[in-house]
C-alpha cells in the first residue's frame, strides 16, 4: 500500500499530524524517508514526492509545531533546537532507527540539528533550496519578521490575498493550486506569531555549529536548487560541499524555492532514484 494515513504523535505535551505510507499494508518504521518541511509549510505538501518514495521505502512526513495542524501553543519552544527535540521525538516514538531526510527551507537546520545529535541514526540527505546556510543575509521579508513592531505590523496587514500576490511575484513558476494553498498555511494568526519567534530566535552561529560534526560524518547528500529561488540565493548550494564534501549537487534553471511542486518530474528524477539506491542498503549487505 502506498496511499499516504495520518496519524497524531504528541510530543511533550505537543500533537502533530503525521502523514505516512509506504510498501505493504503495514510499512516497516524501523528504516524511514522522513520529510521535514519549513516556513510556512505543512507535511501534506511533501505528497507529490513522497508517494513516489512510498513504492520502496516507509515515509513520514509531521507537520511541525506551529505550522498546518501541529499545535501551535504560545508556551511552545520554537527555536531551531527546540524544532530539533521535536522531530527527535517523532522519529523515537515511530521508532525509526535508520533515517532518510528530506528538507525544504527552515526543514533544513531543523532536520540538520537533528542529524548533527544523532549521526549513527542518519542513513542519507537530501537537501531541496536548503542546507547548512553559511554566511547566508536574510532575505527581505526576513529582514522585516526579525524586526521588532515592523514585523508583527506586516504579519497584521498579510491577508491571504496579499501573500498570494507576494508568492506569485517571487514564485511565477509556482502552480496556483500550491499558492493558495501555501497561501492557507501562513494565515493563522499563531502561525504569523510563531514564524516572528522562529526568525528573531535564530542566529547564524546556530547554523555555523552544524558544519564540523556534519563533515565529520559526511553522509551521502544530494543537494537540489533551483536557481531562481529569491529567499535562499542558489550560491548557497554551492557553499553545501564545504560541509558535505561528497554531495551531489544539481542546480536547476530558472525554478523557484519550492522546487518539487514547482518541477516535480524533475525533482523526483533526482531524488527518488538516491533513495532508492540507499534505502535497504545495510541490510541487502
Amino acid at each position: 500500500m502506498t496511499g499516504l494515513r495520518v496519524r497524531h504523535v504528541v510530543v511533550n505535551g505537543v500533537s502533530s499530524p503525521v502523514s505516512f505510507g509506504g510498501p505493504g499494508d503495514h510499512p516497516d518504521p524501523r528504516e524511514a524517508v522522513v520529510f521535514v518541511h519549513g516556513n510556512p509549510d505543512a507535511g501534506g505538501d511533501w505528497e507529490p514526492l513522497m508517494t513516489r518514495v512510498a513504492e520502496f521505502a516507509t515515509v513520514v512526513a509531521p507537520d511541525m509545531p506551529g505550522f498546518g495542524g501541529a499545535d501551535k501553543r504560545p508556551d511552545q519552544d520554537y527555536t531551531v533546537a527546540g524544532y530539533a527535540a521535536h522531530l527527535a521525538g517523532i522519529v523515537d516514538q515511530l521508532g525509526i532507527q535508520r533515517v532518510h531526510l528530506v528538507a525544504h527551507d527552515f526543514g533544513g537546520p531543523f532536520a540538520l540539528t537533528w542529524a548533527a545529535a544523532h549521526p549513527d541514526r542518519l542513513a542519507s540527505l537530501t537537501l531541496i533550496n536548503t542546507g547548512v546556510l553559511l554566511e547566508y543575509r536574510w532575505h527581505r521579508m526576513a529582514k522585516v519578521w526579525r524586526t521588532p513592531l515592523v514585523g508583527e505590523l506586516v504579519q497584521l496587514l498579510a491577508t491571504p490575498r496579499a501573500t498570494r500576490a507576494l508568492l506569485r511575484h517571487d514564485n511565477p513558476g509556482l502552480p496556483d493550486v500550491w499558492v493558495n494553498r501555501i497561501a492557507g498555511h501562513a494565515a493563522p494568526r499563531a502561525t504569523k506569531q510563531v514564524i516572528l519567534r522562529l526568525y528573531r530566535s535564530t542566529r547564524q552561529e546556530h547554523i555555523d555549529a552544524l558544519a564540523e560534526p556534519l563533515r565529520k560524518r559526511d553522509p551521502d547528500t544530494l543537494v537540489v536548487w533551483g536557481d531562481a529561488d529569491v529567499y535562499l540565493p542558489v550560491a548557497l548550494a554551492h557553499k553545501q560541499h564545504r560541509v558535505f564534501p561528497r554531495a551531489r549537487v544539481e542546480i536547476l534553471p530558472g525554478v523557484g524555492h519550492w522546487a518539487w511542486l514547482e518541477q516535480p518530474e524533475r525533482v523526483a528524477e533526482l531524488a527518488v532514484p538516491f533513495l532508492r539506491e540507499r534505502v535497504g542498503e545495510l541490510a541487502e549487505a
